[in-house]
């Protein structure tokens, strides 16, 4: 099979490691990298054997494939650049900034026969990918907690940490949101850096969600009860432990409690994802997160921050 020509737009961070990815993947080909900083492209691009570059442009119509690892406020614009063009696209999350512009990127990806992937890290835990889907979940709890960062402080708590458990959440209990209550409070920035929110679906789910990028330790945890099970996933720790009722008793009436503890590997997580992304390319599978999962969390996310009172 011909090797697919892969571009990363953004030599960031998270930009750098995107390029790490698909130089090690044996379907692709790592033909570029593109950041106004050329120094900074050029460091990557060196590392890899790729061509650097400072103008996305240029490459539009010469790729099958792009990550889009640019600030928020630039992913309609280059995403749709190269969708229009013909390229695959994997853009970092959220989406976009507005739903407008979410809906506008599925449409064109729609119309050029393009795969629209948007980069939820989380879906691709190992302790999230052995989570059943036997049973609907009832209530759910998250806590995603870290200690401050200054990298990711363009947005809000809601769409830096949040949003993560959100677009689970969402895929979790496939109900529309029928009712959001919110409150947080800026400590450190200019937008809200502690937030909770309960969420009412339709089905009568209710989701508890909390996140902080100003707390002292790291704390990534996922709590779900369900008619005949309780599940804890422990995102940092890659850990997933399950309560179910057994079919014996522990008090006349009232059955036992089995528990089943599962530890995964650690693994990589931004390579599964990768991977992802060049499997549905190549087989046309829909992705994990597609545009318009990412485009139903981006909304939810909104919601809350409107309600916050954040920009």
């Amino acid at each position: 099979m011909k090797k697919l020509k892969c571009a990363v737009i953004g030599t960031g961070y998270l930009g750098k490691f995107h390029a790490q990815k698909y130089a090690a993947l044996p379907d692709c080909e790592l033909v570029a990298v593109v950041d106004i900083n050329l120094a900074a492209a050029q460091a990557v691009a060196d590392q890899y054997g790729a061509q650097a570059l400072t103008d996305y442009q240029s490459l539009l119509g010469t790729v099958d494939a792009v990550s889009i690892v640019v600030p928020t406020t630039l992913h309609h614009q280059v995403a749709k650049a190269f969708l229009e063009a013909g390229s695959h696209v994997l853009v970092e999350k959220p989406i976009t900034v507005t739903v407008a512009e979410a809906d506008e990127l599925i449409a064109i990806a729609s119309a050029n026969n393009v795969l629209l992937q948007v980069g939820h890290l989380e879906r691709f835990n190992p302790a999230v990918l052995g989570l059943d889907k036997d049973e609907k979940p009832l209530f759910i709890e998250s806590h995603r907690l870290s200690p401050f960062n200054p990298r990711a402080n363009d947005v809000s708590v809601v769409l830096d940490l949040m949003i993560h458990d959100i677009d689970i959440i969402l895929a979790l209990v496939d109900s529309e949101v029928e009712r959001i209550d919110a409150s947080g409070t800026a400590v450190l920035t200019q937008g809200t850096d502690i937030a909770n929110a309960r969420l009412l679906f339709k089905n009568g789910c209710v989701a508890n969600v909390t996140a902080s990028r100003i707390s002292m330790k790291l704390e990534r945890k996922m709590r779900l009860f369900r008619p005949s099970s309780y599940i804890a996933v422990d995102f940092q720790n890659k850990t997933l432990t399950k309560h179910r009722t057994g079919s014996k008793e522990m008090f006349p009436g009232i059955p036992e409690i089995e528990t089943e503890e599962s530890v995964f590997e650690s693994g990589d997580a931004l390579l599964a994802e990768i991977q992802h992304f060049v499997d549905c390319i190549q087989t046309g599978n829909k992705p994990l997160v597609s545009g318009e999962a990412g485009r139903r969390a981006l909304a939810t996310a909104i919601r809350i921050t409107e309600l916050l009172g954040d920009k």
